[in-house]
Formats: C-alpha cells, sequence, structure tokens
C-alpha cells in the first residue's frame, strides 16, 4: 500500500489500515469509550456519520490540505477510523452507503485540488499514484490536462449517462483521452465509493464499546427514519421507470437524468410532490430540502412555473436509461406505454 505523510492520511484517511493504525498509535478501542482526552475523535466521528445521513460532505479543520494544528491530524484519522467502528456496530447498510458516497466526494474534492496545484508537482504525483494503486489508471499530466488511455477511459465511464461523457464528445489524440483536474477525478467517484464501502464491509465488528451506546442507538433511530416508505406504484410502469425505482431501493446513486425521468414521469401520472418524494430518501446522497426544492421546481410550483416533461425514449436511450422491451414497440416517450394506438 502507498505510504503516505500525516497530512495526507487525514485527507484520505480510507488508505489507512484501521487495525493497525490505531494499534501503532497505542491506542485500543475500548480507550475512546472513556478517555476524556480521546472525547473530541469520538464526537467528530459522530458528527461525520450525522453529515452523512444529511447528504452532506464533511468539513474538516484541514486548511488548504494541512492540519492548523498537529492534533488536528489525529483527530481527522482517528474520526474516520471511528465512525467505521460506529458502523459496524449500528449494522446499519444504509450507513455504509452513505458515509462511503460522502467520504467518496470529500477525497474528490482534495484529490481534485492536488491535481490541480500546478505549482506543487510533489501533490500531483501523489494524487495521480493514489489513483493508479487504487484503479490501475494509468495518468500523464499533459500541460493543464491529463491523458488517460482510452480503454481505461472507457472502463471506468460506462456508469455515465450524461451526453458529454460520450467518447465522441471528448478530446483525443493518440490513443489517449484529455481531462481536466474534475473530469479526471469525477471518473472515479463511484469506483473511489465502492472502495471505501468495502473497507467498512471487510473490518469486522467488535463487541459494543462502553460509552458508544448511546450514540449507536442515536445513528440507528435516524437510519430507520431514513427508510423509505415508498409511493404505492399502481399498474404497469414502463421497463426505464422499474429500473430507476430499483436502483433507488438498492440504496444505489441513480443519476440526475434518471431521477429527472422518474420525477417527471410520477408527476405527469398524477403523483404529487408528496407522494413522490420519499422514493428518493433512500438516494446515498439524499437530502430532503433539496428533493422537496427539485421535485416543486419540475412539478411548476416554484421557481418560473414551468412544468416539465418526461424526455423522450430518443433522449433515454442517449442517456443509457432506456430498457426496452417489445411492449415499447410504436411509442416515443415512457408515458404512452401500455396505452394502444389506434
Amino acid at each position: 500500500m502507498l505510504e503516505l505523510g500525516a497530512d495526507e492520511y487525514a485527507k484520505y484517511p480510507f488508505m489507512a489500515d484501521a487495525g493497525q493504525y490505531l494499534k501503532d498509535k497505542g491506542f485500543p478501542l475500548v480507550k475512546f469509550g472513556t478517555d476524556p482526552d480521546l472525547k473530541p475523535s469520538v464526537e467528530k466521528a459522530f458528527h461525520r456519520l450525522k453529515v452523512s445521513t444529511e447528504g452532506g460532505i464533511y468539513k474538516s479543520e484541514l486548511i488548504d490540505g494541512q492540519a492548523s494544528k498537529s492534533y488536528v491530524l489525529e483527530i481527522e484519522v482517528f474520526s474516520f477510523l471511528l465512525a467505521i467502528v460506529l458502523i459496524k456496530l449500528t449494522g446499519m447498510h444504509t450507513l455504509t452507503k452513505r458515509f462511503a458516497l460522502a467520504e467518496a466526494r470529500r477525497a474528490e474534492q482534495h484529490l481534485e485540488k492536488d491535481l490541480g496545484k500546478a505549482s506543487e508537482k510533489s501533490k500531483i504525483d501523489l494524487a495521480i499514484k493514489i489513483i493508479h494503486d487504487l484503479f490501475g489508471i494509468e495518468i500523464i499530466k499533459r500541460d493543464d490536462f491529463f491523458e488517460i488511455p482510452v480503454a481505461d477511459y472507457l472502463k471506468h465511464s460506462t456508469s455515465f449517462h450524461e451526453r458529454e461523457w460520450k467518447l465522441i464528445n471528448r478530446y483525443v489524440k493518440d490513443g489517449k483521452v484529455l481531462l481536466t483536474p474534475e473530469k479526471t477525478v469525477r471518473l472515479i467517484r463511484k469506483e473511489l465509493g465502492t472502495y471505501i464501502g468495502s473497507k467498512i464491509n471487510n473490518a469486522p465488528t467488535p463487541p459494543m464499546i462502553p460509552g458508544f451506546e448511546n450514540m449507536v442507538n442515536e445513528l440507528i433511530s435516524i437510519c430507520k427514519k431514513l427508510t423509505p416508505s415508498y409511493t404505492t406504484i399502481t399498474g404497469e410502469y414502463p421497463p426505464c421507470i422499474k429500473h430507476a425505482i430499483e436502483v433507488l431501493e438498492k440504496g444505489e446513486n441513480l443519476p440526475h437524468s434518471g431521477r429527472f425521468m422518474l420525477a417527471t414521469f410520477l408527476l405527469s401520472k398524477g403523483q404529487s410532490v408528496e407522494e413522490i418524494a420519499p422514493l428518493f430518501k433512500n438516494a446515498p446522497d439524499y437530502n430532503q430540502r433539496i428533493t422537496l426544492y427539485q421535485l416543486n421546481h419540475l412539478a411548476g410550483t416554484s421557481g418560473s412555473g414551468t412544468h416539465y416533461s418526461c424526455p423522450s425514449c430518443e433522449k433515454l436511450k442517449t442517456q443509457n436509461l432506456c430498457f426496452a422491451i417489445p411492449e415499447c414497440d410504436n411509442i416515443i416517450n415512457p408515458i404512452q406505454f401500455g396505452k394502444k394506438r389506434i
């Protein structure tokens, strides 16, 4: 595994071997439940998890990737590792998914900043090496861009449905795709979340730690409230809509284009914002306020008052959201599914 300095571990704590790190520091887990000097790390871990359940990204005390005070470094790493311990003690799969996605997005911000620091070659090299070591992507810096082999790009861009990610819409030279720092890091977001999730899933579940009981119970209570009470889906729905609902039911990340399709389809079928909103509760980045705002915007009850329509089948094909079956023949919009044409 790549050797990192203290500042780097604070930015990318998922690179640390949790058990070995705590052992090297001389802190048995049970000590975190009783030692008042370690309480800030435990409280930070709990806060870190709560932020992830709200669809947010934890804001650390690092300033420009550096710790303002030496103790901040340990708290940053300890809080991440203790968050994993709390997740294991709750046994809540929802918490694993939300925390993994939130931490992936946080790491994404740091990687993007490090790749964009043209004057600091060491930071750029480190970010490139982290991406290579974790995901096997060969990256070469070329002026203000980063070159990635076409094969690597195609392998890691399969989950993107937006038109801009199609290879035909990318600048390709000598078998390499040129990307900005932001797009380079965005390319691995899903894998980064999966990697962090696997670290959590593979971590052993310790016995309950005295002093952790209240936090564990509160996290379980929060997660139970996040469990969606889905709107009743009646009638026959097209496969694209069924697929979108299944993705959300599994707690997976439905892309923005898929969420737009699902919301506009259900609105056109007469579902209210209040009936649709619970469908999104299990999304890893769910935020109630933002979800309601976006649904009201699509329904035309806020903003400009424009009522948005469900995208056409042709549009959904370009976004890899179409899962056509024979019953889809002769329709040009999901809204027409199940209707006989005369």
